[in-house]
């Protein structure tokens, strides 16, 4: 798929935190070995009971739209085009208290409602400092 943003879109720097999310082609999220809470983004230290033993695992990739917006106006140069596009936050099932953020793709801005039922989708790009493929994921409607 092509990028939703665009193609010359900016893109994540990639860090020992955020690595899983964007290079996976799954939803993985980190829990806790110690005391199995779940926390996105990533962290060093688990926030409910300070352990340092963490891990990543995959859930299902879907999830339910808690929040919406319409953006129209480009905060950045290259989306003078875009606009209007939406922005949403996901509850993410299979990882309690955690939210992403992301682009509704298969919805115009208008028509993104609190409570739909989303999945994951990723696009494709490649890191042009590094060479490494990027899947970067968004949303789509179900």
């Amino acid at each position: 798929m092509s990028r939703y943003l665009g193609d010359d879109f900016l893109l994540p720097v990639i860090d020992q935190h955020n690595k899983e999310w964007f290079t996976s082609g799954e939803i993985r999220v980190q829990f806790c070995k110690t005391c199995d809470a779940a926390q996105f983004p990533p962290e060093d230290v688990c926030i409910q009971c300070l352990s340092y033993d963490q891990e990543f695992r995959t859930v299902s990739g879907e999830g339910t739209v808690e929040s919406a917006v319409e953006v129209n106006f480009p905060v950045h140069p290259l989306l003078a085009d875009k606009v209007p596009y939406n922005v949403a936050v996901i509850s993410l099932d299979g990882a309690p208290g955690c939210n992403a953020i992301g682009n509704v793709v298969n919805k115009g801005p208008a028509e993104v409602e609190i409570g739909q039922r989303v999945r994951a989708i990723f696009e494709e790009a490649t890191d042009p400092t590094t060479g490494d493929k990027l899947l970067i994921p968004n949303w789509e409607a179900i």
